[in-house]
This record gives C-alpha cells, sequence and structure tokens, in this order.
C-alpha cells in the first residue's frame, strides 16, 4: 500500500538519542516506520482521541484521589470541615470523601475533574462507535477492532458504576441497592451471586472495598490493554479514510505521526484537560455531601445514575411488574428484563451487526473506504433506531424530574415511554431511510445537472434558466464512491436455479430467504446518472458511442434500483472518470432516471 508520505527532518537531538538507543535496541527501523505512519485528517477521527485523552486524565486523577480515599465501610463519626454533617455517624469511605472535597487542596477540583472525564469518556466512546457504525468503518478486516470498542463500552459501564458507587453516599448507596436487586433477579443464581458480592445481606461491609479494587486496579488493567490492543490493531491495520479524490483502497492521504499528529494529539490533550478543568470548576457535579451517608432507611426522589447508565433505569421504571415460577423458582422479570434486554439490543446488536451484514451481502472484501451514511440506508436507519431505543429508556430515567417539571402524571409519562420505545424507532427507521433515499437522489441530479450558479439567463422565447456549472473533481469523488453490495439470486427466478431447477445454495430453505430479503435491503440505492439523459453521449471525453443496452443489476421498486448499474459497453475516454460518464445508453439512462 502505499501513502503520500511529505518529506519530515528528525531534530538533531532526537537523531542523537535514537542512535545511541538504536547501539543498544536495534529500534530504530520500528521506530522510524512509527514516524512515518501516515493517517488521515478528518474531525471525526478526533472522537476516538477524546476518549483515549479522557481516560488518560481518568488515570491521572483517579491516582491523585487514591493518596487519600479510605475503601471501608467501618463508622466513624464525622468531625471535619463540613459542619451540617458534625457530628453525623457514616462510614470511612464517606468521611474520605467529604475530606478530600473540604480539605485536601484541590481535592473537590480533583474529584469533579474525575467525573467530568469519566462522562466524556462514555460520551466520547459513544459518539466513536457511532461514527464508525454509520461509515461501515467496522467491516472487513476491522471485526475485532470493534468488538475490542464494544467491550470497551461495557467495561466503561461497569467501571462508572463502581466509581459513583464508592464515596457510599445516599444518592450511590440506592444505585447499589438497584444493583443488588438486578442481580438476585437473575433465575437460580442470582441470590447466591449478590450474596457472595455484598459478603452477606445488603448493604453489608464487603462491598466497598471489593469495588475499590475492581475500580482501582482490575477494570482500568483490562481497559488498559484493550486500549493498547485496538491501538496495535489499527496501525497495523491502517486507519479507514472518508472517500475523497485521490482516496483509494491501496493508499492513505493524510498526515505523518511526526511531527503533524504527535503535535496536534499533545495539543488535543492539553485542551481537552482544560475544558475539563473548566467544567469541574463552574459546573457541580456529583456533590455528596447534599445527599448525606447511606442508609437504607431512607430514599429520595430524582435520583438518577450517569447518563450512560439511564437506560438501565428507565428501563426498571418502564417494565411492568410481572414475574412467573419456572421449576421452584420466582422469576422476576420486571428485573430480568430490564437488565438484559437493553444491553443485548445494544451491545449484543452491535457485535452481532458486522457479521450480519457480511452474511445478507456476501461482502467479504477488504474496506478501507468508508461510506457516506446516506449510500447505507439501511444501516443508518438501524442506527438511528438503536439511538432512539436508547434516548427513550434514557429519558425514562428521569420520569419522575419530568413528571415534576411539566406537571404531567407519572404514570401517563410511564404509557408514552412503554409505546415509544417500540414505536419510536419502527418511525425512526422508517424516515432516516426515506432520508436517505432523498439525499441520494439529490446526490444523483447533482451529478446529471450540476450545481446551481444563482445565474439566471433569458432564453430567445422569452422564458428565463437558471445556468448551471459541472461539478468539480473535488465534488464529484465522494458521489462517485458508492459501493453497492452485489444482488444474491432470487429463489424461483430462471437465472438463479440450475437446469434441474435446484435454487444455489446461498438462498436455499427459509435462511436463504431471509437473507435475499437481507440482501435486497442492504442493495437498496440510487443509481447515479451521470449525463442524466441516457442519449449515448458521454461528457466528451469518451468516444461518446456506448451500445445504449447498460445493463441494470436489480429490481426498481418506487424509483430505488436495488443493486447497481453495471458499466455498459462500448465505454471509451481518457480519464477514468471519462470512462464512466461516457458509458451512456438509451435504455440504461431510462431504466435509472428518476
Amino acid at each position: 500500500m502505499t501513502a503520500n508520505l511529505p518529506e519530515t527532518t528528525l531534530p538533531r537531538g532526537l537523531t542523537g538519542a535514537g542512535g545511541w538507543l538504536d547501539d543498544r535496541f536495534h529500534g530504530a527501523k520500528g521506530t522510524r516506520v512509527l514516524l512515518k505512519k501516515v493517517f488521515p485528517d478528518h474531525w471525526s477521527f478526533m472522537l476516538g482521541e477524546i476518549a483515549l485523552w479522557s481516560f488518560v486524565i481518568l488515570l491521572l486523577t483517579g491516582t491523585y484521589l487514591a493518596l487519600f480515599f479510605n475503601p471501608s465501610q467501618a463508622e466513624v463519626v464525622y468531625h471535619g470541615s463540613y459542619t451540617k454533617l458534625h457530628g453525623i455517624t457514616m462510614s470511612q469511605a464517606y468521611a474520605t470523601t467529604l475530606n478530600i472535597s473540604f480539605d485536601i487542596r484541590g481535592g473537590l477540583l480533583i474529584r469533579q475533574v474525575h467525573h467530568w472525564a469519566a462522562n466524556l469518556f462514555m460520551i466520547a466512546i459513544a459518539a466513536h462507535m457511532l461514527r464508525v457504525f454509520f461509515t461501515g468503518a467496522y467491516r472487513k478486516p476491522r471485526e475485532v477492532n470493534w468488538l475490542i470498542g464494544i467491550a470497551l463500552f461495557g467495561l466503561g459501564l461497569i467501571e462508572g458504576l463502581f466509581g459513583y458507587s464508592l464515596p457510599d453516599d445516599q444518592l450511590s448507596g440506592a444505585g447499589l441497592r438497584v444493583f443488588e436487586g438486578i442481580m438476585q433477579g437473575i433465575p437460580v443464581v442470582g441470590t447466591y451471586a449478590a450474596f457472595l458480592l455484598f459478603g452477606g445481606p445488603f448493604p453489608g461491609t464487603s462491598i466497598i472495598p471489593r469495588m475499590y479494587l475492581l475500580h482501582v486496579f482490575l477494570i482500568p488493567g483490562i481497559i488498559l490493554a484493550l486500549v493498547a490492543a485496538h491501538l496495535f490493531i489499527m496501525f497495523h491495520q491502517k486507519h479507514t479514510q472518508m472517500p475523497a479524490r485521490g482516496n483509494t483502497e491501496r493508499n492513505v492521504v493524510g498526515q505523518p505521526f511526526f511531527p503533524y499528529f504527535l503535535l496536534k494529539g499533545q495539543a488535543w490533550f492539553f485542551f481537552i484537560f482544560g475544558a475539563l478543568v473548566v467544567l469541574a470548576t463552574f459546573a457541580q457535579i456529583n456533590p455528596v455531601w447534599m445527599y448525606g451517608p447511606y442508609t437504607p432507611l431512607a430514599i429520595s426522589a430524582a435520583s438518577q445514575p450517569d447518563w450512560y447508565l439511564g437506560i438501565l433505569d428507565g428501563a426498571l421504571r418502564i417494565m411492568p411488574p410481572w414475574e412467573l415460577n419456572f421449576l421452584g423458582h420466582t422469576v422476576t422479570l420486571s428485573l430480568l428484563i430490564p437488565f438484559v434486554v437493553p444491553l443485548g439490543v445494544i451491545l449484543g446488536g452491535a457485535a452481532l451487526w458486522p457479521f450480519f451484514e457480511q452474511w445478507a451481502t456476501g461482502d467479504k472484501r477488504f474496506h478501507h473506504i468508508n461510506d457516506r451514511p446516506r449510500d447505507a440506508p439501511v444501516r443508518t436507519a438501524t442506527g438511528v433506531a438503536a439511538v432512539v431505543f436508547y434516548g427513550v429508556l434514557w429519558a425514562e430515567s428521569a420520569n419522575d424530574v419530568i413528571a415534576d417539571k411539566f406537571q404531567v402524571p407519572l404514570y401517563t409519562l410511564t404509557w408514552i415511554a412503554r409505546v415509544l420505545i417500540i414505536v419510536g424507532p419502527v418511525i425512526a427507521f422508517a424516515v432516516t431511510r426515506r432520508v436517505c433515499i432523498a439525499l441520494q437522489r439529490q446526490d444523483a441530479g447533482l451529478l446529471a445537472h450540476g450545481v446551481e450558479t444563482g445565474i439566471i439567463r433569458q432564453l430567445p422565447d422569452g422564458g428565463f434558466v437558471e445556468e448551471e456549472r459541472p461539478l468539480t473533481d473535488e465534488e464529484r469523488a465522494p458521489l462517485l464512491a458508492k459501493d453497492v453490495p452485489a444482488l444474491l439470486p432470487v429463489p424461483g427466478a430462471d437465472d438463479s436455479d440450475d437446469a434441474n431447477d435446484v435454487p444455489a445454495p446461498a438462498v436455499r430453505g427459509l435462511a436463504g430467504r431471509a437473507r435475499v430479503i437481507a440482501n435486497r435491503a442492504f442493495a437498496e440505492t440510487v443509481p447515479h446518472q451521470p449525463d442524466g439523459h441516457g442519449n449515448g453521449h458521454g461528457n466528451g471525453h469518451g468516444n461518446g458511442h456506448g451500445n445504449g443496452h447498460g445493463p441494470l443489476q436489480g429490481q426498481a421498486v418506487e424509483g430505488v434500483v436495488l443493486g447497481a448499474v453495471v458499466a455498459a459497453e462500448g465505454v471509451g475516454g481518457q480519464e477514468a472518470g471519462a470512462d464512466v460518464e461516457g458509458a451512456g445508453g438509451g435504455e440504461a439512462g431510462g431504466g435509472a432516471g428518476l
């Protein structure tokens, strides 16, 4: 693979240090490859770096907080600086959290930076995963890296739950009570697992120290290993790039790691750190002193977890009180379903999607050029439907606050959410799919007619028309980069069966028919018609004489073609782009007209 690489000169001090190290460790070749590694430069690729630097900030601030935090549930009487809790019995975990907030220099600022960084870390992972999904960057050969990203998001959920539960305040204790109830809702083994984790009946005296070990040592270590693996695989397989002029499956167009991305990454780190410090200074988060120490006898309204766990809290609130008895065991569906279904739909569906898409399309090629979301209507619509599904549950996690602020009955909101959780994703899918198709039609119109210039010209007969200009090569490249999956044969069609009327192996049986349906959905597209007339004349660069029979692979449905336009015969010209444009045929143009 080739890369557009500008010449770089290393500083003299760096070359001297590199020579000293190379004499001893022979790492000059690997270092040279690293420094000259080219990365595409697109704003959306910075989402992953936000997650990376947020994690680094979490490690730095978490180390500072660990120096002063005592993860013990042993009871003490508080005599610290916060006088409103003076003389109150509380755990040492809560007392040291108050000391960090009010008595340790910079403690409250570091606490809030740590908490905001955790939220930003999860936001960045979610945004990065959405970018990867909508552009199809998870396709071969990047399926493993996609699964690593999903694992990082899942570990972030657990790490966040344990992290904001450590202070042992009333709000986090209520969250732990819900977590214990969900564990007990797991059939057969749930009660034993909860008893083992909490070290006895809730709340016990062991859960805070155990969560501390998991939160500080085990889970961050696993996340760090997965981040390292994610970066190594990305480096080895090279980064995807957006469709643009000059970008191909066999090159990388961008900037070298040194000095461009090295300096850019450092600046990005300090910018993120500064933004988090400003946010922690002026936007209060998790004021544990206002909630008081945890006691199982108290509960408060308007208690919600951090945003990324809102989906589970909302699922609990939306679920009817269902339970059943199975083989002598009580299965509490009102706890089990909210725990399994939302995460199964979001994380499980995301993990299986690359393999489902490959099965449906039969596409086993390597992909280094991303899709534009509009060019994959079903994929984009599915992603938006998942976002709506997540959003409904997230909003429902604050149904008591919404009911109070908008003066709407709580149970009315619950029933609205129960309807929206089913209807909302369906509507979102249908609307997004139609929007993608409309945008493809707009692209086809731009290729066929050009861009309106705003110049009005009067015709000899007195009419007025607006002048249009052809698209530039830079404007045409993303539009022509659309990659449409090939169509599978339809069972029962003349061209899908052999001489003995036996269907092709790929479409046999119920699974084969389902695959054909999925294949037609993924192959839905609006074909490009560069000259817009189908008159057999190219743009002047080819010989201008096709055979007028550009075959159309697929079926016309509502003006949308399932499949791809296959290049017609009689193509000629001086340029590759001109070859495609000069391939117009009367029937092909007429069949693809929109």
